[in-house]
């Protein structure tokens, strides 16, 4: 019923109750009304009523918003107890009305996008999208789904929200599901609108129980030339699951996705991946598709890996002697007093102390260069120590420090090439081939020692080097041709020191591996021009009438006068002036500018770019077991943590540039 305006009476100058903020009071003949100003319900408003109706009425109604809700409920434990229950609430209830600012109410979509800033105490709570917002934080930071029954957090919500109602485990995993399946489909959309072709990374990771897992990750670059990395499945190795039929697993997680006609090569974590797994999965592939390229593209091993495997010989050659510098470590902090003592050796022999000495964690090879480099700083220290201290007994000869220095100087090199590439924020494939040449050739030059226990170290690890040399090497050359400031010249002056008088031979067969890659490229992009395939499908037939006897002709004639107007375009690229090498260089954007001049190249770099020449994050890079799934997600059906994994990467590269602002000020939607 609508109230005149003639009938309203002027506030009394003091309204004590900041109930009041939320009705307006007025009077009709002899009876006074509140009247909320959200949804404009009469309530009484005798000053005989009291306020408490007043604000049962304000926690019920539905189109209040939710910005005095920890107010109101202050104030009425104000009431109850006398003391002010919340500490972020400055007022009492004998400030004036005018005092407070009124909430603007604003209406918010259920589901906001994700650029929308949303003030807090500008949005009506949502009970749905708080579920969802409650799922996608505990899908992003990797929370236990068991922490919304954990009373403390049940506590923290409720002081925040009181509306907020919570939900069990069973109905967290179907919100998490919920939200894995939208942002799958999202990314089937991305890969079936993608131009190019895709990389596929296989990594093997495992638990605690002895559970083994198998993570499959597409590695592609988009329109925009912009490189992504998705990943797709997590799947849950069993007994049932053995070497033989890894192929299909890996075929089948891929047509799942639809990807596998998109597919240009696959990144195996190791060297000691059977070689037969590569040859089905390629067989699979072409059965339902073609493959461009060689097979030694397609077929490409983790960079990071092999490095870690080769540090392992190294410092499994030299593991009795690593115990003896533990155990002195180990004795030097045993006491103040000992510590003390070594202190003032070192200061004897003049060491500046600017490396601490620190036991290593065996499992990041890393660490055990660093043990072992601050142990060569104290060196003198030790042998004063040695001669000074009877009770010390991990003794090191001065052979044992030789050797110390020998190994240390092998894993230097290794961890500086493995800081440089696990540090790229933009790994593209062609950042690899320098820093791998340059391990090479220091390979060859430690098998060349005079010292026997140097050479068999560097022979050991030279020989697991060349394994992956032989797979990968056309792979990392075919790549830094691609990359202007290097071209084919950086393979010729690389190549004179690893193969000396045979280098031309082995420049040749990159040259060729590139022009026979490109030469495919340009096939298919004239047959996608006549428009009879799509970008990524396999080849057709050139010709549907059997009793057409030149049928091979057309395709002949397709074929031979692409490649001469195609060698044009490779030539063109190959025989212009290197780029200048600048330090802030982006090979993505070169290529996004120059994709006019160079258009079909500029496809064949797309894909070829994108490949990952090492599926290990930063984080793992120095890791000598392998990637160890934790025991909060071991624990969860396969199907859920294959949803947590995958959606958690998702939403991580999604969130990459949002920046914490003030928490009073801003709801980050995810």
């Amino acid at each position: 019923m609508e109230i005149p305006k003639e009938a309203a009476i002027k506030k009394p100058k003091r309204l004590t109750s900041v109930v009041w903020n939320h009705f307006e009071r007025v009077r009709k003949a002899d009876i006074c009304y509140a009247v909320c100003v959200h949804c404009n319900k009469k309530l009484s408003g005798s000053s005989n009523s009291g306020t408490t109706h007043l604000r049962n009425h304000l926690m019920r109604c539905l189109k209040r918003s939710n910005y005095d809700v920890s107010q109101l409920l202050s104030a009425k434990r104000r009431k109850k107890e006398g003391t002010v229950a919340i500490a972020s609430i400055s007022c009492d209830e004998g400030q004036r009305k005018e005092e407070y600012t009124k909430p603007l109410s604003v209406k918010v979509d259920s589901e906001p996008k994700r650029d929308e800033i949303i003030t807090l105490g500008s949005s009506r709570f949502d009970n749905d999208r708080s579920r969802l917002d409650l799922a996608r934080m505990i899908i992003l930071h990797g929370y236990p789904l068991s922490m919304v029954d954990h009373v403390g957090f049940k506590v923290f919500v409720k002081n925040i929200q009181p509306l907020f109602d919570f939900m069990p485990t069973d109905s967290v995993e179907l919100s998490c599901m919920e939200i894995y399946g939208k942002e799958k489909q999202k990314i089937n959309e991305t890969f079936s609108k993608l131009q190019g072709r895709i990389n596929v990374a296989v990594e093997r990771w495992s638990s605690a129980e002895n559970a083994e897992y198998l993570c499959l990750a597409a590695r592609y670059i988009d329109g925009d030339w912009r490189l992504q990395k998705k990943v797709l499945n997590f799947i849950t190795l069993d007994s049932s699951h053995t070497e033989d039929m890894l192929s299909e697993v890996i075929v089948d997680s891929l047509v799942d996705w639809d990807v596998h006609s998109k597919l240009f090569a696959v990144t195996f974590d190791d060297c000691s991946a059977e070689d037969d797994i590569i040859l089905k999965i390629r067989e699979h592939i072409c059965e339902k598709t073609s493959l461009l390229g060689t097979s030694q593209l397609f077929d490409v091993r983790s960079v990071t890996h092999v490095l870690s495997d080769m540090a392992q010989d190294a410092i499994v050659e030299l593991h009795e002697v690593i115990q003896k510098i533990r155990g002195s470590i180990r004795y030097i902090k045993s006491s103040q007093k000992v510590q003390g003592k070594f202190n003032e050796l070192a200061q004897q022999v003049g060491v500046n102390r600017l490396k601490n000495l620190v036991l290593d964690w065996p499992d990041r090879w890393n660490s055990t260069y660093l043990m072992l480099e601050a142990a060569l700083e104290y060196r003198g220290a030790f042998s004063l120590l040695q001669e000074q201290d009877p009770l010390y007994a991990s003794v090191l000869t001065e052979n044992d420090w030789d050797l110390v220095n020998t190994i240390a100087g092998y894993l230097k090199i290794l961890v500086e090439i493995n800081n440089v590439l696990s540090s790229n924020k933009n790994p593209t494939a062609n950042i690899y081939f320098p820093e791998i040449c340059h391990l090479h050739i220091q390979l060859i030059e430690w098998c060349k020692s005079s010292d026997d226990f140097a050479c068999a170290v560097a022979s050991k690890m030279k020989t697991r080097f060349d394994k992956y040399w032989s797979k990968c090497n056309l792979a990392l050359a075919v790549a830094v041709i691609l990359d202007p400031r290097f071209k084919m010249k950086l393979v010729e002056y690389y190549y004179s020191q690893i193969y000396g008088s045979t280098a031309l031979d082995h420049v040749k067969e990159i040259s060729d591996g590139i022009k026979e890659l490109y030469d495919a490229y340009s096939i298919c992009s004239t047959i996608i021009d006549q428009g009879s395939a799509l970008p990524g499908g396999s080849l057709p037939d050139t010709a549907n009438d059997s009793r057409d006897r030149l049928k091979g002709f057309d395709k002949f004639l397709t074929e031979t006068s692409q490649i001469q107007s195609a060698s044009l375009d490779l030539d063109k690229y190959l025989e212009e002036p290197v780029f200048p090498r600048i330090c802030d260089f982006n090979i993505l954007n070169w290529w996004k500018v120059h994709t006019p001049r160079y258009p079909i190249l500029s496809v064949m770099v797309r894909d070829v770019l994108g490949t990952p020449m090492s599926n290990s994050s930063p984080e793992s890079a120095f890791c000598t077991g392998g990637r160890i799934l934790d025991q909060n997600h071991s624990m969860l059906n396969h199907d859920v943590r294959q949803a947590l994994i995958c959606t958690r990467d998702w939403l991580q590269m999604e969130s990459e540039g949002l920046r914490t602002n003030d928490e009073l000020n801003i709801d980050i939607v995810f």
